[in-house]
């Protein structure tokens, strides 16, 4: 894919690493010349310096072509205006604002633009955390919709379905490691002693999935 990376912090500079290293053809965005130095020498991508949500700066970093625009300035509000320039303006087919302010994430994502507010999802990772120690939690998705855990089977599942662990639309076992094989069961699939288990959950089913697991509240 052809993906443009406004701004080059911490997020901004990491992102755009991971994307080359996948393979992708990537260009940044940054009015900070030393910003931009943090890439390295060795970066494979493009640097255009400038404003984001400037015309010109865009079009020279290739929005026009681009099938992926990632605002993640430092600035909520060039965030916004620049991922509003590249969808609506550009008609980017994938854009993606990374705010700081969890309301205004919220507003913009029922506005139909996708965004991530790295404040919530971390406000929600230590919630997960610290409140279901029995539960590995590996990731709270950005939206806050579902989180993935991972758990080793309790003796009482030895020999049940993932049929009776599965709770439709709340809890859903996507994987189980057994015998340092991993691999997506089926619902007639029967736990063993030693399963790991990893479950996509809803915030509001975790302590069901606890008393399904029959482990005690902490």
């Amino acid at each position: 894919m052809k993906i443009i990376i406004m701004g080059c912090g911490r997020v901004g500079s990491h992102v755009s690493q991971l994307l080359v290293q996948q393979g992708h053809e990537v260009t940044v965005i940054d009015h900070d010349a030393t910003a931009l130095a943090r890439l390295g020498a060795d970066f494979k991508g493009r640097v255009v310096r400038g404003l984001g949500f400037d015309r010109n700066v865009l079009i020279e970093a290739g929005v026009e072509s681009a099938e992926g625009f990632v605002s993640a300035s430092s600035s909520d509000n060039a965030n916004i205006v620049a991922a509003r320039i590249a969808r609506n303006i550009f008609r980017v087919p994938r854009v993606v604002a990374r705010l700081y302010d969890p309301v205004r994430a919220e507003v913009y994502q029922r506005l139909g633009l996708t965004t991530i507010s790295s404040t919530a999802w971390g406000a929600e990772r230590i919630v997960e955390v610290i409140t279901h120690t029995d539960l590995d939690t590996l990731t709270v998705f950005p939206d806050g919709g579902a989180t993935l855990v991972r758990v080793e089977a309790p003796v009482r599942l030895n020999g049940h379905r993932v049929a009776q662990l599965n709770v439709p639309g709340e809890v859903l076992v996507t994987a189980i490691t057994r015998n340092d094989h991993t691999f997506i069961p089926v619902s007639g699939t029967e736990f063993q002693d030693g399963d790991m288990i990893y479950l996509a959950v809803l915030p509001s089913a975790m302590q069901r999935l606890e008393e399904l697991l029959g482990m005690e509240r902490s």
